[in-house]
């Protein structure tokens, strides 16, 4: 229910709420006195801390960040209400985090997003570290991220990176093209062949783009992940859970209900295919292996709503990190035609001309992963990794930090932090071609160091960094391969402005991409 149509009475039971969960966050905190020193933080206000400074200062991680440069520190403590929220900008302080303090470090915030995208956190993604937890991190990683899942679904990427070459090749060559349309049509689809073992959820689109259904389902995606990394009051404050006093419930909901409507028709009709048709003769897709696992009865493992929430998983973190990176990179190449040509020369030397790069070609092809490091480095996909929660007290750099805290380590802190990083606001990726005293080196896109988060690390990780590297590489070299990539002829540099709530382009990349292989090797579209 929103403010603007709320009742007189429905207002003043609001406050009156709002009052309530106030006094008891002010008793709370009066009870649970710090048991060491605290790391250094702003001034805040009695009772609520430093919400109100989240209301004032949008976005709010521009001026978390200010006032840590202005305090001179990379470990902070901001208040809000009654939770500690720490925020790290230094790779040794992440290293404690993610490796030494790790198990201790393990939980997840509770809010009401994460509550609806997980479906009451029945999945990986947003659960509490437990049995549960463990059990479904297994699941991924030893079934649908395993050697043999991956290297069975190989044949669905690759028919979708000779799509997007063929999509781009057959759009109007007048003018620009939408850049993260492109990006995005191939993001989506390899999802969804990996997941569903199909492009499209019913109609495809003539000219192999995304269709309504799909743009519906990719926007509902983007909306979810705005708002869970949103700093609602609500999150902090869980009695006003449920009010929507920012409209973020309002969307979250809306969003989630779009995610349903797309997968749950796909996930029932399967499970009625193999739970009471007999099934068919190979697993072939995600789906699949998740309906057929057993438990020690020999029962299916996971339930409707199970499997339900991890689709809600996949979609969540499966297409940001490559759109977002690649929309990047090739902004940044046309901003410097420099690098550009070398990446492309890297691409006439390792795979030639006369075939498409394939995902066997990527471990060669060092300069174009070390540009899509150093997009990850200046463009992360989001300001901050999501949040671990203390399971206990403990310590970080020698601070108290109490249980029930949430620690944020920032991406674009660590990211362009001048302590770690020469001219850290350069585009330069000869950087991660050598090691620290000079020495070459075969580049990934891992970052054990933790001089910037890419996949992050610890029990916390995400599961399918290999599928991620191979998307993200391969949609890069598929692009640069196949296309000679220039900025519209009113345009002199591509404007590198990042949007509020996530860390996007604020306007999606306009260029102009002519072909630069024979025609031969553009081949049809294949739904």
């Amino acid at each position: 229910m929103s403010m603007s149509i709320m009742n007189p009475s429905s207002f003043t039971l609001l406050i009156f709420s709002f009052t309530l969960a106030l006094a008891l966050a002010m008793l709370s905190l009066r009870s649970k006195k710090p048991k060491g020193q605290l790391p250094p933080g702003p001034q805040g206000w009695p009772i609520v801390g430093n919400l109100f400074h989240t209301i004032m200062n949008r976005p709010v991680h521009v001026w978390i960040h200010r006032s840590m440069e202005d305090m001179q520190t990379e470990i902070a403590c901001f208040r809000f209400a009654s939770v500690h929220v720490i925020t790290v900008t230094s790779s040794e302080i992440a290293r404690e985090v993610l490796r030494e303090k790790d198990e201790a470090l393990a939980d997840r915030t509770q809010s009401y997003s994460s509550n609806l995208i997980s479906d009451g956190y029945k999945e990986v993604a947003f659960s509490s570290y437990g049995e549960s937890w463990k059990l479904m991190k297994k699941m991924m990683t030893t079934k649908l991220m395993s050697p043999t899942t991956l290297n069975k679904t190989l044949g669905d990427r690759t028919l979708e990176a000779d799509n997007i070459v063929t999509y781009v090749f057959n759009l109007p060559r007048q003018g620009s093209i939408n850049v993260r349309d492109v990006v995005l049509t191939y993001c989506h689809a390899v999802m969804m062949r990996m997941m569903f073992g199909q492009r499209h959820f019913e109609v495809a689109a003539e000219d192999g783009g995304l269709g309504p259904k799909e743009k519906e389902h990719v926007d509902a995606i983007y909306r979810a992940l705005d708002c869970f990394f949103s700093f609602n009051g609500a999150n902090y404050i869980p009695f006003l859970r449920g009010w929507n006093i920012d409209n973020k419930e309002a969307e979250v909901r809306e969003a989630v209900d779009i995610l349903n409507r797309c997968n749950d028709p796909i996930i029932h009709e399967r499970m009625e295919l193999w739970r009471t048709k007999g099934g068919k003769e190979t697993e072939e897709d995600w789906l699949d292996i998740l309906i057929t696992l057993k438990d020690d009865q020999g029962m299916p493992l996971f339930t409707f709503d199970e499997i339900r929430a991890l689709y809600r998983d996949i979609n969540v973190a499966t297409i940001d990190n490559p759109m977002n990176n690649v929309e990047w990179t090739i902004a940044e190449m046309l901003n410097n035609p420099e690098i550009l040509e070398k990446a492309t020369n890297e691409l006439d030397v390792v795979v030639g001309k006369n075939r498409l790069v394939q995902e066997s070609d990527i471990p060669q092809l060092n300069y174009i992963k070390a540009c899509s490091r150093e997009s990850f480095r200046l463009h992360p996909t989001n300001v901050f990794m999501p949040p671990h929660v203390a399971r206990q007290d403990t310590t970080l750099a020698g601070y108290f930090i109490p249980k029930g805290s949430q620690i944020l380590v920032s991406r674009i802190g660590l990211g362009r932090n001048p302590n770690i990083w020469d001219e850290p606001n350069m585009f330069k990726p000869e950087r991660h071609l050598a090691d620290h005293v000079g020495n070459s080196m075969d580049v990934t896109l891992m970052e054990p160091e933790m001089r910037f988060v890419i996949f992050g690390s610890g029990r916390r990780a995400c599961a399918g960094t290999k599928i991620g590297t191979s998307m993200t590489i391969m949609l890069l070299a598929r692009l640069l391969q196949g296309f000679e990539w220039t900025l519209p002829n009113d345009t002199s540099q591509v404007e590198l402005v990042p949007a509020d709530t996530n860390l996007f382009m604020a306007k999606p990349l306009l260029a102009c991409a002519k072909p630069r292989l024979t025609p031969t090797l553009y081949p049809k579209i294949q739904v």
